[in-house]
């Protein structure tokens, strides 16, 4: 009998107290759902800050494509008005020599304004770029600084 009853001993579970299971399946879900709510936050956080960059990147590039294109649309009307006051002169050539004189001041003139416009639109696409790039580039570093900060506090 004595064996009998080790026998049942060995193989009895341990009394199982329910309310201490569910107290520690509450505070399971509650760490959990504060743990995702937390999450959540910093999820829309950088959502919105993505969502800012963009829309001033977008900004910058509509305003910077604007301005560009009205150098190049001041360039244009420079350059027909200059060809169609030289073909106005032409009309008024009275000899070969007079029309060969005018004709390469205006080439030189135009290659002049070719140049100084040239270098307008570099100036003008320089600006631009660096504009439009300005918002990642400030989003990317603030973000490399954290990240910074999170791993020297680790």
């Amino acid at each position: 009998m004595a064996t009998t009853k080790k026998q049942a001993e060995m193989f009895q579970f341990p009394a199982f107290d329910v309310s201490k299971m569910s107290e520690t399946y509450r505070d399971y879900a509650e760490k959990a759902m504060a743990q995702s709510k937390e999450n959540y936050a910093k999820m829309k956080e950088t959502a919105e800050g993505a969502t800012k960059t963009m829309e001033a990147t977008l900004e910058k590039a509509q305003a910077g494509t604007v301005e560009l294109s009205l150098k190049g649309i001041d360039a244009i009307r420079v350059s027909t008005d200059n060809s169609l006051s030289h073909l106005e002169a032409l009309l008024g050539v009275k000899s070969m020599a007079e029309m060969i004189e005018l004709q390469s001041t205006f080439f030189r003139k135009q290659a002049d304004l070719m140049v100084d416009q040239t270098k307008a639109m570099q100036e003008a696409a320089r600006k631009l770029a660096e504009d439009v790039s300005k918002p990642t580039r400030d989003a990317t570093e603030k973000a490399m600084s954290e990240v910074e900060a999170k791993v020297k506090a680790a």
